[in-house]
């Protein structure tokens, strides 16, 4: 297979403007005990190669991408609930990757791996063409700010290469708590043509049952903010 695709021009181009800041924040004791010990059975590095999901996992099972985790409660809530699956997800807080790493030991979960990396990167270089069953990614950061616009995740560089690595029938499932980027969102993905939007009407799907609503969403919610659902299939 070719190092991107037939579109990792743009994206490399584009990998030059991250779509994050890493905000190492504070690390208790426990979490960095449970990043140094449980990372050679949990942890990912870079791969000299794509990643063959099945040697990675030691079984062939569906595969779920999540972008961005934070503390990791929607992803421990679906490696408990859903153990047919296995979770591959990516995360640069390292805090909150310590802390997944603690319940998932604590939990005997074995259906999870964990990379520290740009998403974009693990996407691109890791990941095969065709190999996931489903990309999620809650509340990324919307980078209010026009002038930073150019920093969101979602762009159509990112639904073309997000769109490559689902398999046929795949999903890309996604939540934001901030109305124009939910509007930005829906005018990329829609006009991505290997996507499908689930929505009868082109625009916002319900919460799925599998998306846990994580404190960081109850707050918005007291706050009145309104949270907005997009899903799409891999045509």
């Amino acid at each position: 297979m070719k190092p991107a695709d037939a579109h990792s021009g743009d994206v490399v181009r584009r990998r030059e403007i991250r779509s994050f800041v890493r905000r190492e924040g504070r690390m208790t004791e426990g979490q960095q005990r449970a990043l140094a010990a449980l990372w050679p059975r949990y942890g990912v590095e870079k791969p000299d190669a794509p990643l063959d999901p099945a040697r990675l996992f030691g079984r062939s099972a569906p595969l779920v991408f999540e972008i961005g985790f934070g503390m990791g409660d929607h992803l421990f809530s679906r490696v408990v609930d859903e153990p047919e699956r296995d979770f591959f997800g990516v995360e640069v807080h390292r805090p909150g990757v310590g802390r997944l790493l603690s319940r998932a030991q604590a939990a005997g979960c074995g259906n999870l791996r964990v990379a520290c990396a740009d998403a974009v990167e693990v996407l691109r270089d890791w990941l095969p063409e065709r190999s996931l069953d489903e990309i999620v990614i809650q509340f990324p950061d919307p980078w209010q700010k026009k002038r930073h616009h150019k920093r969101r995740l979602i762009q159509p560089e990112f639904a073309r290469l997000a769109a490559s690595r689902l398999k046929s029938g795949g999903l890309l499932s996604l939540a934001t708590d901030w109305a124009e980027y939910a509007e930005h969102m829906l005018a990329v993905l829609n006009a991505e043509p290997a996507l499908r939007n689930e929505a009868a009407d082109g625009r916002y799907v319900p919460r799925p049952a599998t998306r846990l609503k994580t404190k960081f969403e109850l707050r918005g919610e007291r706050l009145g903010h309104a949270v907005f659902d997009l899903a799409y299939r891999r045509v």
